[in-house]
């Protein structure tokens, strides 16, 4: 079986895009555990599950859009409306992971466990996302220009 020109596309951007979500996964990882470690060592309270998830996933998703835009779905078009639906995506995303985050937290779960979880889903949703949503018309504009 031959694989169309649009599949193999599709495969490449998906590699680039979990490539791009491994690096600003890192991020959202060395932040979270920054957040979740540093205060009890400095004899501080340790915070919430909701106050390390925050700050972490707002520095991964600056550097996974911006390297996505620019490497995987290479759209130059209209960056604040692109970025204005990601942001649309993550008003509706970052308030229910965390709740979500927040219920499992006062059940007892890890909290590296819960920040995992949260992560992957991110990871699936947003590409989807931004693959037919955010950048669906950009980068085919952008390709035949």
């Amino acid at each position: 079986m031959k694989t169309t020109s649009k599949s193999k596309e599709s495969i490449i951007q998906a590699i680039k895009f979990a490539l791009f979500s491994f690096s600003a996964g890192i991020i959202q990882v060395l932040s979270f555990t920054a957040l979740q470690e540093l205060p009890p060592l400095l004899g501080m309270k340790e915070l919430s599950y909701w106050m390390c998830h925050i700050p972490s996933l707002a520095l991964s998703v600056i550097w996974n859009f911006t390297l996505n835009r620019k490497f995987t779905f290479q759209s130059a078009s209209n960056v604040p409306i692109a970025m204005l639906k990601v942001l649309v995506f993550y008003l509706v995303f970052t308030p229910v992971s965390g709740w979500l985050g927040d219920v499992a937290d006062n059940a007892g779960w890890n909290h590296y466990l819960i920040e995992a979880l949260v992560m992957a889903s991110n990871f699936i949703l947003e590409f989807l996302y931004q693959k037919y949503f955010v950048f669906r018309d950009s980068a085919k504009k952008d390709k035949a220009e």
